[in-house]
């Protein structure tokens, strides 16, 4: 931490005699504007998480409640399913976008135990149904976490209205083992000449920045990927950036359009689906494409991220394995950098504003990809030009005050985004 973490300058003096426990120790040295730098004593489970391999139900849930006029919650919380991966528990029970959850283990969800649905060996559920009056419960199922291997590719398709043939990709998570996902996506939008592209990113809580370079490069302007053209700069502390930029480290300095992704699709716009969980690597793709292309955002203000971190583990500092026994598995996730892109936009911690506001109604919710849906509805009116008239609901529409929403325990850390990091630097 004194030699590599970004704010390493700032670190405070903490006497170890009066704080023994080290997760503890670690928070303590974080400097006051650091919400990511993170620690772990299990950084395997967190490795195969950030690679997409989690032991899950495979469902996103949004937790809240309803409100009264003066915001207040008027009964117990709920959750609600954002999304559902294929092939997983979560599916295989029923449960899809909207579906509702008003009990885990029996007893009303709480603050205490909501984290319950998200992680776990079993869990029991009883389902709610949306009524004219508010949610009535409808039955319980029980489900058994798998250890999955989580596509992020959830769907692709090309929506053919008005003159325009119009991909829409939803895309979870940026995890480079599934670029090949994205290939075979690209490569479809291609084949059926897309003339717009819809990339939903509204969950999307960032992953690693190769998956981000990746996916900018096979959209971005043929011009600016062939010509290697800036996609982002970093920014390290003080030390290391003058070790980098003195050394000519060009690959720790800037990250580039890369011209051997094998879709370009050469696009001049592109339309991309936001809300408060999108976040880091996904926040990177939009500003490091603004400065090249027209980028529209639909939806709600993002989450503001624009660190990144390396992973940091005992066998990076220790040759013989015997010296790190007691803490073999023990890991850090220190921020080490700020990025930018070409003109320098950076330190966006408010998020960036949509251009559209339109916010991710879930009491009732509509299908992702289906022109009922009202942020996939409002993007293609923006591209085509042309109002869609949707089928308004017999269920009237509720207020629903969020207070968390996630995948799982790790999705604090999805929003780190993970670099490659020269790391045999720390031992000199």
């Amino acid at each position: 931490m004194t030699d590599v973490y970004l704010w390493y300058n700032y670190l405070p003096t903490i006497d170890t005699k009066y704080e023994t426990d080290s997760k503890a120790y670690f928070e303590k040295l974080l400097y006051k504007d650091d919400k990511w730098s993170y620690i772990t004593d299990n950084v395997s489970e967190w490795e195969n998480s950030l690679n997409g391999i989690e032991k899950s139900y495979g469902y996103s849930l949004t937790f809240g409640g309803f409100i009264d006029a003066n915001g207040a919650y008027t009964g117990n919380y709920f959750a609600i399913v954002e999304y559902v991966y294929p092939n997983t528990p979560a599916q295989r029970a029923g449960l899809e976008r909207g579906s509702i959850i008003t009990q885990v283990n029996g007893s009303n969800i709480t603050k205490d135990n909501y984290t319950d649905l998200l992680s776990g060996e079993n869990v029991s559920v009883t389902k709610g149904e949306l009524t004219t009056s508010g949610i009535k419960n409808s039955g319980t199922l029980s489900m058994t976490a798998e250890v999955l291997n989580l596509d992020p590719v959830i769907m692709y398709k090309v929506i053919e209205k008005d003159g325009h043939k119009i991909g829409y990709l939803f895309y979870a998570q940026f995890i480079s083992n599934f670029n090949g996902s994205l290939q075979t996506a690209l490569d479809y939008f291609r084949t059926n000449q897309i003339t717009d592209l819809v990339v939903d990113m509204r969950y999307n809580p960032g992953g690693q920045i190769s998956a981000a370079q990746y996916l900018c490069s096979s959209i971005a302007p043929l011009g600016n990927v062939t010509g290697s053209k800036t996609l982002v700069t970093f920014q390290w502390n003080d030390k290391y950036q003058e070790y980098w930029v003195a050394n000519k480290v060009t690959d720790q300095t800037t990250v580039t359009f890369d011209n051997s992704v094998p879709v370009k699709l050469g696009l001049s716009k592109v339309t991309i689906l936001t809300g408060p969980g999108t976040a880091s690597a996904a926040e990177l793709t939009i500003t490091g494409l603004k400065p090249y292309m027209n980028v529209t955002m639909v939806g709600d203000t993002t989450y503001g991220k624009y660190t990144a971190s390396i992973t940091l583990k005992p066998e990076d500092f220790y040759t013989n394995a015997s010296e790190y026994a007691d803490f073999k598995n023990w890991g850090l996730q220190p921020i080490v950098l700020r990025y930018a892109n070409s003109e320098g936009v950076t330190n966006f911690v408010n998020g960036f504003a949509p251009d559209d506001l339109v916010y991710d109604e879930l009491l009732p919710a509509q299908p992702l990809g289906d022109l009922s849906e009202p942020l996939l509805k409002k993007a293609v009116e923006n591209i085509t030009g042309v109002p869609i008239l949707a089928l308004k609901s017999a269920l009237p529409k509720f207020k629903l005050k969020e207070f968390d929403r996630g995948f799982s325990k790790f999705d604090p850390i999805k929003r780190n985004m993970p670099i490659d990091f020269k790391k045999d630097f720390l031992k000199q």
